[in-house]
C-alpha cells in the first residue's frame, strides 16, 4: 500500500511542477491533455487516471529494481524513467510532443521532462520511506 501512495504523491509532486514550469520560463508539459487526447477521447478522468496509474506502476517498477534504496539511486532512476519515457513519446503515434517532449520546447522541454522525473522519483522515494 505505501507503494501505491507513493506513486501517487511522487506523480501530483512531479504534475504540481508541471503546472508551474510555464511560470518559471519552461515550456508548457500538459502530459495529462497528452493522454487525454490519445487514450480519453476528450474525457480529461481518463488523462488523470493514466497519469496516476503510470506514476503507480512506475514506482513498483522502481521498488522491485533492488536499486531504490537511496536518494542517490532514486534520482539515477529518474533520469532513466525519463530516458526511456521520453523515447517512447517520440515513438507513440498521437503523443504530439516528439522524442524527449523536443517538438514542444526544444531543450527547455528535455530538461523540464528530466527534472521532473527527478522530482518524481525523489517525491516517490521520500513518501515510500515514511511507511
Amino acid at each position: 500500500m505505501n507503494l501505491v501512495i507513493a506513486g501517487i504523491v511522487g506523480t501530483l509532486v512531479m504534475t504540481m511542477v508541471m503546472v508551474l514550469a510555464p511560470k518559471m520560463s519552461m515550456p508548457e508539459m500538459d502530459i495529462v491533455g497528452m493522454l487525454t487526447n490519445k487514450f480519453g477521447k476528450g474525457n480529461k478522468a481518463v488523462g488523470w487516471m493514466m497519469h496516476l496509474v503510470m506514476g503507480i506502476v512506475f514506482v513498483f517498477i522502481y521498488s522491485y529494481s533492488g536499486f531504490f534504496d537511496s536518494y542517490l539511486n532514486a534520482a539515477i532512476l529518474g533520469v532513466v524513467h525519463w530516458l526511456v519515457v521520453g523515447f517512447m513519446m517520440g515513438i507513440m503515434p498521437g503523443m504530439d510532443g516528439g522524442f524527449y517532449m523536443t517538438k514542444n520546447g526544444g531543450v527547455m522541454a528535455f530538461m523540464g521532462g528530466l527534472i521532473g522525473h527527478v522530482i518524481f522519483a525523489l517525491a516517490a522515494f521520500y513518501t515510500a520511506g515514511l511507511f
